[in-house]
């Protein structure tokens, strides 16, 4: 194992290494790396959806080639190296699950996260002070380490997540499905007339709104929001997919065919899926 990781971080340093290195991975820096590192976290995602082992392994290797990509450019700023990032995540899980290596007790899933909690928010306070104690005016909020790059429902319920934590929360999720009716309502009356009326500039605001409390409903009722956004795409995608062959078996496309054509296909792709459920 240890061969195979080393022969990996050669690579990247082969690629990276100037006049023989590869043009492209070398004028790549942290910032244009992200973009991809976030899009292979998806495709790891989108493999364990489809339950494909294959894919995944495949998957989780380019994941693993962003972390070696991102440890190559900082070691050559004289920052840190692939072993530091080993190092740095063995401390953390060790540090962090004191009831497997350490005097610690978790009885249950539950009393685990809790303590996860109380470990992270204690290392969040030292680092604060680490900051303030090296002269940095860094002024630190409840909200911070919420990532801009995460996807904006996941954001959504990382930033509920934490504001719920001091109690500003709903108490349940039917107190939230109620502020949902309110928005719509809202949105309702900025909806123009008819599809010839601009847009009221409110209009994107207020969606905004209605998604923000849709990913809270998600969070209350336990419920991943993109992994749930995720199926309905899948879901959508599939029953398209039925609209667009049962049209080809006849001559036709869904371009020249008319919207109740293609719903009628619809609740039929729908009772198909639910007999296959039964």
């Amino acid at each position: 194992m240890t061969e195979k990781i080393a022969r990996l971080i050669e690579i990247m340093a082969a690629l990276r290494t100037p006049a023989t290195g590869c043009p492209w991975d070398l004028e790549q820096t942290f910032v244009t790396i992200a973009p991809y590192t976030i899009e292979e976290a998806y495709e790891v995602a989108d493999a364990i959806e489809r339950g494909d082992l294959d894919d995944l392994k495949d998957e989780l290797g380019d994941l693993l080639l962003q972390v070696v990509f991102h440890a190559r450019m900082a070691e050559e700023a004289g920052d840190f190296a692939f072993g530091d990032v080993v190092e740095s995540i063995s401390d953390k899980l060790v540090r962090r699950h004191p009831h497997v290596f350490a005097n610690g007790s978790a009885a249950d899933p539950g009393a685990v996260a809790t303590q996860w909690s109380a470990i992270k928010a204690r290392e969040k306070d030292e680092r604060t002070a680490r900051r303030r104690a090296a002269g940095d005016a860094f002024a630190p909020s409840l909200l911070d380490g919420v990532p801009l790059a995460f996807p904006a429902l996941t954001r959504a319920v990382k930033l509920q997540d934490k504001a719920g934590k001091v109690g500003f929360d709903w108490a349940n999720a039917r107190l939230v499905l109620e502020k949902i009716r309110e928005e719509t309502e809202e949105i309702a009356a900025e909806l123009p007339a008819n599809a010839a009326e601009p847009p009221s500039p409110n209009l994107a605001e207020e969606i905004g709104d209605l998604l923000f409390v849709v990913a809270n409903l998600a969070r209350h009722a336990r419920v991943d929001p993109e992994q749930a956004l995720r199926s309905a795409n899948a879901k959508f995608e599939r029953r398209f997919h039925h609209i667009e062959r049962r049209l080809s078996e006849s001559g036709k496309s869904p371009a020249n065919s008319t919207l109740n054509e293609m719903e009628a296909l619809w609740v039929e792709a729908k009772d198909d899926e639910r007999r296959k459920k039964q």
